[in-house]
């Protein structure tokens, strides 16, 4: 008896040894696992954060930028476990033993860090943002005067029969303060949630004669268009719904004539595809200041220099709104503040050193603008990583 429950023992003991570790291991996987995503994606994250920074920083000192991309990261996992057993200090007593087991887990991950440069540092920095991104961003219940000061070049609109241009950089003057009048008061409409950012979908019509018709031809058609017989004037009449460009405006654009909206797209068509067409019209909120022009685009190289240039070359100053317009809840001097010192001491509580500088974002008091501003920004350079469809672009409403 007493040699087969020592037989019994010893196979629990085997047991034990063999299963504990694959227990540990297998707990001891999802967490490492876990652990190593969550590690990966913030330190992304804070690299892209702090090559921002840093290129803001290249901008306050007339250096050319400089940007490199985590195009890879594989990371290989290696969870080792042993197992053994030792007597147990029990003298003659007995013959029990005791397991002795344990695990490592060790991480092998290979990063590839590309330089962004030649047609990809043109497409990401040097082109020109969309009219359609700025719907996509707009959806975002972004501060649309936040927006305009970081994206917008301009602002060009027909003054007495020629073109004025509302120029949005502090050395303008009086240009400047325009611009910021104009972006305040858009403001004011999204605050009232009656500015709107959408397509302009009207019917386009042909008509035909029926004699140039063939049964084959007609079913081909009838799949895209709406077909009507006029059989008086033997001819067919053709329509179909067009999607047209984006229109910010103080009312729904569907409130329009076809004829109205085709107008105003066959308007948005001369433009090029970084200007955005406003249209803010009497008789809705905010028609108490009209406006009809065009917001043109900036680069994100140029939405970084503006940011470095009005640290210290030309500092944005307080632009009151215009009388029209009524009160807004915010109106900052700066567009994203970025403190720049000769200490290490950061008001942020982090930021970068560069040619014995150091820059941080500026904390906020109350409404918390500057990160807003930096968060934005974060977006939009996540937006030039590729180009976005404008297939099924729905109509949207604005509104903080």
């Amino acid at each position: 008896m007493q040699n087969y429950r020592h037989r019994t023992i010893t196979r629990a003991l085997r047991l034990a040894l063999f299963a504990a570790p694959l227990v540990l291991a297998g707990c001891l996987s999802p967490v490492a696992l876990d652990h190593a995503t969550i590690a990966y994606n913030q330190a992304a994250a804070d690299v892209m954060s702090t090559q921002l920074l840093q290129n803001i920083a290249r901008a306050r000192q007339n250096d050319p930028f400089h940007f490199s991309g985590i195009s890879n990261i594989a990371a290989t996992f290696n969870f080792q476990m042993n197992a053994g057993a030792t007597p147990a200090l029990t003298g003659e007593a007995g013959s029990t033993i005791l397991p002795l087991f344990g695990i490592a887990a060790s991480e092998n991950p290979t990063i590839s860090i590309i330089p962004m440069e030649g047609e990809e540092f043109t497409k990401r920095l040097l082109t020109p943002l969309q009219e359609y991104k700025m719907t996509l961003l707009l959806r975002q219940n972004i501060d649309v005067d936040l927006l305009l000061r970081l994206v917008a070049q301009d602002f060009r609109t027909q003054e007495n029969g020629q073109e004025a241009v509302y120029q949005n950089r502090p050395s303008a003057g009086e240009s400047y303060a325009k611009f910021r009048r104009v972006a305040l008061h858009l403001s004011s409409i999204q605050d009232r949630n009656q500015l709107h950012a959408e397509p302009l979908i009207f019917k386009r019509s042909w008509t035909m004669p029926v004699s140039e018709f063939t049964a084959e031809g007609f079913q081909a058609l009838e799949k895209e268009y709406s077909i009507t017989l006029d059989p008086v004037k033997h001819v067919y009449h053709l329509s179909r719904p067009v999607t047209g460009g984006i229109i910010i405006t103080n009312y729904n654009p569907t409130l329009l004539t076809d004829e109205e909206r085709m107008k105003l797209n066959e308007e948005n068509e001369v433009y090029t595809a970084n200007d955005l067409l406003i249209d803010i019209r009497p008789g809705y909120p905010g028609g108490e200041y009209p406006l009809h022009g065009t917001f043109r685009l900036r680069s994100f190289s140029n939405i970084l220099s503006f940011i470095g240039q009005t640290m210290a070359d030309e500092p944005e100053y307080p632009v009151e709104k215009d009388p029209r317009t009524p009160n807004v809840a915010e109106n900052p001097v700066s567009t994203l503040q970025v403190v720049e010192s000769d200490s290490t001491f950061f008001n942020a509580g982090g930021g970068i050193e560069y040619k014995g500088r150091y820059y941080s974002i500026h904390p906020d008091q109350g409404y918390p603008w500057n990160k807003r501003a930096f968060q934005l920004l974060v977006q939009i350079f996540q937006m030039t990583t590729a180009e976005v469809s404008r297939v099924g672009i729905p109509s949207i409403t604005i509104a903080k």
